[in-house]
């Protein structure tokens, strides 16, 4: 049975929520500044590599193993300023959803782990922070830019690519995390 936070009145109050606060980024902007977005949204192209990666806490994680959730891959480095700066929504997402409907996995790209456990303790992210010290995840999934996040539907397929960074708040990705919910 869904708990009170995954009923539609709540999920109606965060899209509303979000819809406003891009608003309210548009009417923020001074005038003559660009409106094109920090990040570039594509379909994913090409076959389905693996995903086998190890978390902070030593626990395996498979892609096969998540489905009937929707994933988010989220391809990250603490020396990455953008990384940095999309990390708390992100946060704000998984808890908004649950890990029952949306999982999201933060990537740690090429650094020791106590330097990924460290960023995660600082800054209160409880997200599950897999490891990927030699970059071999990064490049099996195509990653050339930081942040990356890759958005999997339910039955464990790619669907699209958000190179940048991107407020995981907002009207647009709560837009695409709804379609993959429904799918």
């Amino acid at each position: 049975m869904p708990s009170l936070l995954h009923t539609q009145a709540p999920r109606r109050q965060f899209l509303q929520f979000a819809a406003l606060a891009g608003l309210a980024t548009l009417a923020a902007r001074p005038a003559g500044a660009a409106t094109e977005p920090a990040y570039d949204l594509s379909p994913w192209q090409g076959a389905v590599p693996p995903l086998q990666a190890v978390d902070t806490q030593g626990k395996t994680w498979r892609l096969s193993d998540l489905r009937g959730r929707v994933v988010l891959l989220n391809f990250w480095a603490s020396w990455c300023e953008p990384c940095r700066a999309e990390m708390p929504t992100l946060q704000q997402i998984a808890d908004f959803y649950g890990p029952d409907k949306l999982l999201v996995l933060a990537i740690n790209f090429k650094e020791h782990p106590t330097r990924a456990i460290q960023f995660a303790a600082r800054t209160g992210l409880s997200l599950p922070v897999l490891l990927d010290p030699q970059g071999q995840t990064a490049r099996a999934w195509g990653v050339k830019v930081f942040p990356t996040t890759v958005l999997v539907d339910r039955q464990g397929l790619p669907r699209q690519r958000v190179q940048g960074e991107l407020d995981w708040t907002g009207a647009a990705a709560a837009q695409w995390i709804e379609a993959l919910l429904k799918s």
